[in-house]
């Protein structure tokens, strides 16, 4: 039985029911000291490629476009999926980003394919 897999800022504030936490985003954000985002993990294997990532730059449109390339992208990282959903088998796991939008980011995108992997 898998436990609960969540998304959250890393600028949210830690919570008890967090679990594992994991940095997902492949720069530091900025104006959080590392001490403080007491992570687990900082994983930036499963983040989009830098080119995808300057490419979409939180454009509303061209979310679905990035969507379906960053799934592309995650097919060549099907072990890495498969251990994080591994670790959410036997604790909460939270995916940390630092972008704004809650709606539009590459970690809703993620979270998707580590339930179907």
């Amino acid at each position: 039985m898998m436990k609960t897999i969540k998304i959250k800022r890393i600028y949210d504030t830690k919570a008890e029911d967090d679990g594992y936490r994991i940095l997902i985003d492949r720069l530091w954000p900025r104006g959080v000291s590392k001490k403080l985002a007491e992570l687990d993990e900082w994983n930036k294997e499963v983040t989009p490629t830098p080119e995808l990532r300057k490419w979409f730059a939180h454009d509303p449109e061209k979310f679905e476009e990035f969507k379906s390339l960053y799934q592309e992208e995650l097919r060549d990282h099907k072990s890495e999926l498969k251990r994080l959903k591994s670790i959410a088998a036997s604790q909460n796991l939270t995916l940390l980003y630092a972008a704004k939008d809650p709606k539009i980011n590459h970690a809703i995108i993620l979270l998707d394919a580590i339930k179907k992997s």
